[in-house]
């Protein structure tokens, strides 16, 4: 049937999915995109073509003894009516309300709409690949429900005297809506033909059966990815702690040597020793304390673990023989010391030693590194000792800076490690 001109003009080449007849010449053309109503030259009017966008957010249907009335809610933009004899209303309400559903996505482009079904406040649209349920005072609105067939597993219903329920098993759970009897067995026809087809089977019975073969196939892979994806972190990393055999704390002026050996404490202040002796002892002390502190936070690594162990090695021996060369200057100065006859001279001397050594003691107390020249005044002897505190020192220094930043490294691989077990337990 040809078209009229004015028809052709509005359509502007778009394909006409639906026509439909409203009496006399009037004509309802449906497009993909909108509504066209055509209405013929009467006595007091010329011919017309309204057109009505499908993109709407609400349908709204009201229907009086000669007229109908389809209303299309834009939101913001407002609505539009469409006036229609009320006995026509059926035939143009399901095209329209198909545009409506594909232009909001309820429906694929190329997914036919079956029926549409209408009970008071509940509407049902069956379509080729779902089912659509809206409950509410409009036809439809955005506050809907759409059941795919994939994820329908059984189809049953139950009679009752006035209504019958419609069963949808959809992912375990049972769905129901009722249908009057009177529109019933139509509404099972078609949903049960529009079903079985999406399957390709026969009958509700092959529908359930193919339906628990793709569940236990599914179930299968999902065992099988879980097996071939499955990986295991043990109980995580094994903490930071010390070595239970090393002691906690070390006692006062006590040193640790490489193989183990202890050195015993001495008392500077009461044997007379001079400052500098203090201080090397003092220094072998800082040594051992840090070596232990390097063994407590030696990361898991086995080349660092190499690398700390050797460089305590290292900085005990030096202290050692540190302490073995401030010895030696020690004695050097008791023989001077005693070479001299005058009592006043003497007294003196042992207030001056005195005097040092007190000064050293404080100075090692306060872990500060004393004078390089203190107690060998006008000996004749020049301390090695602090060459080798300062070698050692330094030693330390860039040991203690090399292990705190392979912890923060570690620190930071835990806590990565620790995030992934904690992802993969929550089956992310």
């Amino acid at each position: 049937m040809s078209q009229p001109e004015i028809v052709q003009a509005a359509l502007a080449g778009e394909d006409v999915v639906a026509r439909v007849d409203l009496g006399g010449e009037d004509e309802l053309y449906v497009t993909p995109t909108r509504t066209l109503l055509y209405r013929a030259e009467g006595l007091l009017s010329d011919e017309s073509v309204e057109e009505y966008s499908h993109d709407a957010e609400r349908i709204t249907v009201s229907e009086g003894r000669r007229k109908a009335k389809v209303t299309l809610d834009y939101g913001l933009d407002g609505q539009e009516t469409i006036s229609l004899p009320a006995k026509r209303l059926e035939r143009a309400l399901q095209p329209i309300v198909e545009g409506v559903f594909k232009a909001n996505d309820v429906l694929e482009d190329d997914e036919p709409m079956e029926r549409l079904f209408r009970f008071s406040e509940l509407t049902i649209v069956i379509a080729g690949e779902r089912v659509v349920r809206h409950i509410g005072a409009n036809l439809w609105d955005e506050d809907f429900e759409s059941y795919h067939y994939s994820d329908v597993s059984d189809l049953d219903f139950e009679d009752g005297s006035v209504a019958t329920s419609v069963v949808l098993t959809v992912n375990g759970r049972q769905e129901r809506f009722k249908a009057p009897n009177d529109d019933a067995r139509a509404v099972r026809a078609a949903l049960e033909t529009t079903l079985l087809s999406y399957w390709g089977v026969d009958s509700l019975e092959e529908l359930r059966a193919a339906a628990e073969s793709d569940e236990e196939e599914a179930e299968s892979d999902v065992a099988d990815g879980d097996q071939s994806g499955e990986v295991s972190f043990g109980d995580g990393p094994d903490p930071l702690i010390a070595d239970p055999a090393e002691p906690e704390e070390l006692p006062e002026n006590a040193t640790r040597s490489g193989d183990g050996a202890e050195t015993p404490p001495t008392d500077a202040v009461a044997s007379g020793d001079s400052g500098d002796r203090s201080t090397a002892q003092a220094g072998a002390a800082d040594a051992s304390a840090d070596a232990v502190t390097q063994q407590v936070e030696r990361p898991a690594q086995e080349t660092t673990t190499d690398t700390a162990e050797s460089s305590a090695t290292t900085s005990d021996s030096s202290a050692q023989s540190a302490a073995e060369t401030t010895e030696a200057t020690d004695t050097a100065w008791a023989n001077a010391t005693r070479d001299r006859t005058q009592p006043e001279t003497a007294d003196a001397d042992s207030t001056q030693a005195g005097s040092h050594t007190q000064s050293a003691a404080s100075d090692a107390g306060s872990n500060e590194t004393p004078s390089s020249t203190a107690g060998f005044e006008g000996s004749g002897f020049q301390s090695a000792t602090p060459t080798a505190e300062e070698q050692l020192r330094e030693e330390l220094a860039e040991l203690r800076e090399t292990v705190e930043q392979q912890n923060e490294e570690l620190r930071a691989q835990r806590e990565l490690v620790e995030q992934l077990i904690e992802e993969l337990r929550r089956g992310r």
